[in-house]
């Protein structure tokens, strides 16, 4: 199938993005088009206006702060992957991107069109969730900024309204030595992970968890930090009877099911990709030539 007529918009700054925002009715925006590709050739969405965002140069850009990783909504996945600021100031997102696709839909897709497009699967929103990351949003109504915590409303939908464009993201980089690893479980590479554990692990002096950060993907319906978790971990040595425990709070989540896992398959794996995050993290935080 071919995508319904549709007319095409091509604007050169955010302000003209955000007039046709506000002036336009029944549009979609094209970032990267890896999703939205196929969507349109199924039919699936039908839109009147489509405004391509790729000639917007102020929307992709890397900034790596004191403290933060500052990143335009239109910067390519490969782009991420490659960058040397991002590796160092967010090494655990270049681990997580070897998993998006392949490397052709990495040259296209965008980190925004990822955040915008919210699969639950997707393994971006769960590094922005990891890292506490702040999105900006702008619209015909100002700028705001929304907390990831607060990003995902429900299956697929983020607190993203119609005239609004997400043009910005920026994390809370972990500056003292930690060790980090994401880890999925996918039927293929490439594939769209049934399950996915990020995690952030610094060690104290004794070697017991001084901080730990945990993010879970492909098992709800929106990105989750395993807050519990974290908190049961904290002060432990990160021993198999701690991790057990903490593994316990996915036994309380509401676990998407579908044609290729069922919920109670989708938490077991979780539980299992959980313990080996968690030990990856832990030898890399002890090991210094993988410190951040």
């Amino acid at each position: 199938m071919k995508p319904a007529p549709f007319k095409y918009h091509d604007p050169r700054s955010v302000k003209d993005l955000v007039g046709l925002l506000a002036s336009l009715e029944n549009k979609k925006l094209l970032a990267g088009g890896q999703s939205l590709g196929p969507m349109l050739n199924f039919r699936y969405v039908m839109p009147d206006h489509l405004i391509d965002l790729n000639r917007i140069p102020e929307l992709a850009y890397v900034c790596a702060g004191a403290d933060t990783l500052e990143i335009g909504a239109m910067t390519r996945q490969r782009a991420l992957e490659r960058s040397e600021e991002v590796r160092s100031a967010c090494p655990v997102m270049v681990e997580a991107l070897h998993s998006v696709g392949h490397i052709a839909t990495r040259n296209r897709g965008t980190i925004g069109g990822s955040l915008s497009h919210l699969d639950p699967a997707a393994e971006l929103p769960g590094v922005c969730a990891l890292h506490d990351a702040t999105l900006t949003v702008s619209g015909p109504r100002g700028t705001r900024q929304v907390a990831m915590a607060d990003w995902g409303m429900s299956f697929m939908t983020p607190d993203l309204s119609a005239d609004e464009v997400l043009t910005g993201i920026s994390l809370k980089t972990w500056r003292e030595p930690h060790g980090h690893a994401f880890v999925e479980l996918a039927r293929r590479q490439g594939d769209f992970a049934m399950a996915g554990v990020g995690c952030l692990v610094a060690l104290d002096a004794n070697g017991k968890a001084r901080r730990v950060a945990i993010a879970l993907i492909g098992v709800t319906s929106t990105p989750v930090r395993l807050s519990t978790a974290e908190k049961s971990l904290t002060g432990t040595d990160l021993a198999d009877d701690a991790i057990r425990a903490a593994a316990a709070e996915i036994d309380e989540l509401e676990a998407l099911e579908d044609a290729h896992a069922s919920a109670a398959y989708r938490k077991r794996i979780a539980g299992v990709l959980l313990g080996r995050a968690i030990k990856r993290a832990v030898a890399r935080a002890r090991t210094p030539e993988h410190r951040q």
